[in-house]
């Protein structure tokens, strides 16, 4: 028998949308985001008395799992995982499916996670699901004797995430691929699963993906970026799920809100390409603006009070503010151009129930080469 392959650990970190949010689910519509210097940590090993074995720090015990039809099913009962190891299957599955198609099996493993996304088990809206998907497929296709490059990494990441549900933007899994801060274009997620299941993985990983978009930007070296934290753990699916249900949807005033949040963020990305932190902080104003004219025509709940109390604080001292993310809890973020405020704000936001989570952005990750076979076949099959 050979030689298991030496355990492998990958990490992807965190982010913060900093304008965007909601629009961005559009194909092709651009949004700001930011990496954090938080992350989640991905070890892959070798067998432990089942096919597929995952672990996290935010769950009670192991999950045992097997194959069943090219899907996996827990072996004890044959039925699905719980939503919190939900993205770590389908990613598995995904990276599967890719080994399957160049003639190669997925071997047994062990999956283990960890999380600096959560506080005392509780999120923080940082992205983590998005972290998991992308540090998994890092780590398992590097135990399997992939390299694929920073672009397939995400590709893989997000038909991984769409199996799932494909409302969510991934906007996440590009800010956990690339980190820093980039302009993200949400490609068509429908369409890339549809591409998938027609022509396989191997195919969607190298055919164009329309709408879909990277850039790399230069952070505001001007400016002071705060994030609070409400307390309120918000499930971006429900609240993506609410909008996509609700008769706003293709009507003037959706369309309205898409043209004026996309023109929010090309004023950002134009202020930070032109390094002029300062000019970020009107189109921030502007986006929160926006957040809330969609939440009282929708009332789908983005702004909470501890959110308005967040934005409002920032504001007063001479900032800009808004929710990150899908809103209803979670994270709000402060830009300020005084970093003699900082303290002040902080002090503000801890009386009004407000933490301060203390974030900066995580540095920018390196691309590798195209994708190869593997270079000897896992021998395990499923």
């Amino acid at each position: 028998m050979s030689a298991l392959p030496t355990p492998v650990t990958r990490r992807a970190p965190g982010k913060l949308f900093v304008a965007g949010e909601y629009a961005v689910t559009e194909a092709g519509t651009p949004a700001l985001l930011m990496a954090v210097d938080r992350h989640v940590t991905v070890t892959v090993a070798g067998p432990s008395g089942a096919q597929v074995t995952i672990s996290s720090d935010l769950t009670a015990g192991p999950a045992r799992l097997r194959w069943d039809a090219g899907r996996l099913v827990l072996a004890d009962s044959g039925r699905p995982v719980g939503p919190s190891l939900a993205h770590v299957v389908a990613t598995v599955e995904t990276v599967a499916r890719l080994l399957n198609e160049q003639g190669f099996v997925l071997p047994e493993i062990t999956v283990s996670v960890s999380s600096r996304l959560h506080n005392d088990g509780v999120k923080l809206g940082l992205g983590s699901s998005g972290a998991v998907g992308v540090a998994t497929v890092d780590a398992v296709t590097a135990y399997c004797g992939l390299a694929p490059s920073a672009e397939q990494r995400y590709r893989l990441a997000l038909l991984a995430a769409a199996a799932i549900g494909a409302a969510g933007s991934g906007g996440d899994l590009a800010a956990a691929t690339w980190g820093g801060w980039i302009e993200y274009r949400a490609p068509d997620r429908s369409a890339v699963l549809a591409l998938a299941r027609r022509r396989g993985v191997t195919a969607a990983l190298e055919e164009a993906w329309p709408g879909f978009a990277v850039t790399r930007l230069p952070a505001p070296a001007d400016l002071v970026l705060e994030t609070g934290w409400t307390g309120a753990p918000a499930s971006t699916t429900l609240m993506l799920s609410d909008l996509h249900r609700s008769a706003w949807r293709g009507t003037p005033s959706h369309r309205r809100f898409v043209a004026a949040t996309t023109e929010c963020v090309r004023s950002c990305v134009s202020a930070l390409t032109r390094g002029d932190g300062h000019a970020l902080l009107e189109p921030i104003r502007r986006a929160r603006a926006e957040l809330a004219r969609l939440d009282n025509e929708t009332g789908i709940g983005i702004f909470t009070p501890s959110l308005t109390a967040l934005c409002d604080i920032a504001q007063e001292l001479g900032g800009a503010a808004k929710p990150s993310g899908a809103g209803g809890g979670d994270c709000g973020i402060a830009l300020l151009d005084d970093p003699n405020l900082v303290q002040e704000l902080r002090h503000r936001w801890a009386a009004a129930g407000v933490q301060p989570v203390h974030l900066h952005a995580a540095s920018e990750r390196g691309s590798r080469d195209r994708l190869p076979g593997p270079s000897t076949p896992p021998s395990d099959a499923p």
